[in-house]
């Protein structure tokens, strides 16, 4: 075996990441417990690879079978994400095909308690709401009326489709930022991501924008919870989407020019902070304004 001995250690690693689900660190690990397996799936045979996990599970099965369930959950998207880097597929492929693995899983969970277990989501925000401590009160004691709770409520369901898809993206890129230096540490070539200079949305995302703004000003007062729901995820998912493209401009500015890193990195503060600045986006997706400064600067 190529790596025995590294590929025990990501083992060990992938069985104490496993193990602190019990702890309060399991929000953080959690982020993590893809990072071995993809590791493992990629530089072993899939025989080596199961004689490797099976173990592991065994131990913590021993200990919850919640475990076992949980290492199965998420061994789904590292499976996909080893499977693109053994084809050598770009680092922007990997990424998407994990992400959109994470997002399935994250669908699948929700669809199997609705239809197994007949968990209402709605109902559980509703009731979290209401009795969540909140400086030491709940809503209720706050003086929120069961009919604001009850909105609020509603406004956290239609923001779960987002959620669940900036979820996917951040597991999907923090794995893909951890795993390609290790592969590449043991001569495992992996692509890597574009630069961000390199970083351009597809110019189509200016009319989802327009037609999201359109479908929220005619339903805004109607109880369409559906169409209102699309907006709700589709305008925040696309005004994130036009400050990725304001940021990667600057950096292109300062690529072309040959200024500082720091200048981009600065002017990529106000932009993630002000929720106007994404405007910058658009004009850079509208107008040829990389063109214009590659043109100056000759």
């Amino acid at each position: 075996m190529k790596f025995r001995w590294t590929s025990v250690v990501w083992s060990v690693a992938y069985l104490l990441l496993l193990l602190s689900l019990s702890t309060p660190l399991l929000i953080i690990t959690t982020l993590f417990l893809v990072i071995p397996p993809v590791v493992l799936f990629t530089t072993l045979n899939t025989r080596q690879f199961i004689l490797h996990i099976l173990p592991v599970w065994l131990i913590v099965g021993l200990i919850s079978p919640v475990y076992v369930l949980m290492a199965v959950y998420l061994l789904v998207p590292a499976l996909v994400m080893g499977r693109w880097y053994r084809k050598r597929d770009s680092a922007q492929s990997t990424v998407i095909a994990g992400m959109l693995a994470i997002l399935c899983q994250f669908l699948l969970l929700l669809l199997l308690g609705k239809t197994v277990f007949n968990f209402d989501l709605y109902n559980y925000v509703n009731e979290v709401l209401e009795v969540t401590p909140l400086i030491g009160m709940g809503m209720g004691d706050l003086g929120w009326t069961s009919e604001e709770i009850q909105k609020l409520s509603v406004m956290t369901i239609q923001m779960i489709p987002m959620t669940l898809i900036i979820s996917s993206a951040m597991i999907a890129v923090i794995t893909h930022s951890i795993v390609r230096p290790i592969l590449n540490s043991m001569n495992y070539a992996v692509p890597k991501m574009k630069p961000l200079r390199d970083w351009r949305l597809p110019r189509s995302f200016i009319w989802y924008y327009l037609v999201g703004f359109i479908v929220l000003m005619i339903f805004s007062g109607s109880d369409n919870s559906y169409m209102l729901m699309i907006s709700a995820n589709l305008l925040p998912l696309l005004q994130l989407g036009f400050k990725i493209q304001a940021i990667g401009f600057f950096f292109f500015v300062a690529h072309e020019r040959k200024w500082n890193k720091v200048f981009p990195i600065l002017l990529a503060i106000p932009i993630v902070l002000l929720p106007s600045l994404w405007i910058i986006g658009i004009i850079d997706l509208v107008f040829p304004l990389r063109a214009r400064v590659t043109k100056s600067k000759r």
